[in-house]
């Protein structure tokens, strides 16, 4: 039972701040931050200008600033997108 109540401890990877990419920037904004940041603002992004496909939620429909940052894709998973952050952060 004592393993239960010790409180799990942040991975000082993700709180590190990165430097986005130009392309990343035109959505998180040019200054550093740390990935959960960099997720919580593309999410923003996203539920703002309406890029969840309506009859699958999970899928993130890339608008003009998105496309550069998945590869070009059209569309991409949820689970997809953190994969693709990772190639525009530095």
């Amino acid at each position: 039972m004592a393993e239960a109540t010790k409180t799990k401890k942040p991975n000082p990877a993700l709180a590190k701040p990165l430097q986005p990419s130009n392309e990343l920037a035109a959505v998180v904004g040019s200054s550093p931050l740390p990935r959960t940041e960099v997720v919580s603002k593309v999410w923003e992004y996203i539920k703002a200008n309406n890029l969840q496909n309506p009859a699958n939620k999970r899928e993130i429909l890339a608008d003009d600033k998105l496309r550069p940052i998945f590869s070009g894709k059209d569309k991409v998973s949820m689970f997809e997108m953190n994969k693709h952050f990772a190639q525009h952060l530095s």
